[in-house]
């Protein structure tokens, strides 16, 4: 079952769902609009390689924008801290967006109860588009589950993308070969 606005409120209240900054006008029927953050990064690498730390440079936003390009690909950052305590949270793109051309996620579109943070955004386009810090991005939506969790994502000794930041956080597929490495 999808949260409702009035069960997204009763749960801001309840502090099962977090969203800082809030601001009731972002709120629809059934999900919550969130934003683009200032900051973007890209990969130094031209050839990524899943068993190594792939570093990436930041790039601030400039009031002015900045033009995304095809054959590219960004991470970026929403403005909102979220946390979820009781539901899984999923994050996708406004239609708004879609229509530009821009897509926001390759596959991560859905978080863990327990997610903490800010949600990092996998953002291609179609065609060359300009894009600015603030303008809405993705919407959330809550799903009820049924039963209780054992591990929190936050609580997980192996949750790769729990530590809070204002910027967009690189792959940590790294981390997976490590863990194999102990076993």
């Amino acid at each position: 079952m999808i949260l409702t606005d009035q069960m997204i409120l009763n749960a801001i209240e309840a502090k099962t769902i977090v969203i800082e900054p809030f601001k009731r006008s972002c709120l629809g029927s059934n999900s919550y609009d969130v934003h683009l953050g200032k900051w973007l990064g890209t990969y130094h690498s031209e050839v990524l390689d899943a068993k190594l730390h792939n570093q990436i440079g930041l790039i601030e936003i400039p009031e002015e924008g900045i033009v995304l390009q095809p054959h590219e690909f960004y991470l970026g950052v929403t403005e909102e801290y979220t946390e979820s305590h009781a539901h899984v949270p999923f994050l996708e793109g406004k239609s708004s967006i879609g229509r530009l051309g821009i897509d926001i996620h390759a596959t991560a579109g859905k978080g863990d109860i327990g997610f903490c943070n800010t949600w990092t955004l996998e953002i291609s386009v179609k065609k060359p588009v300009r894009v600015y810090r603030g303008m809405p991005i993705g919407q959330l939506i809550y799903f009820e589950v049924s039963g209780s969790v054992v591990t929190p994502y936050h609580t997980k000794r192996n949750a790769k993308y729990a530590r809070r930041g204002e910027h967009p956080v690189e792959s940590m597929m790294f981390k997976n070969f490590e863990d194999l490495s102990l076993n």
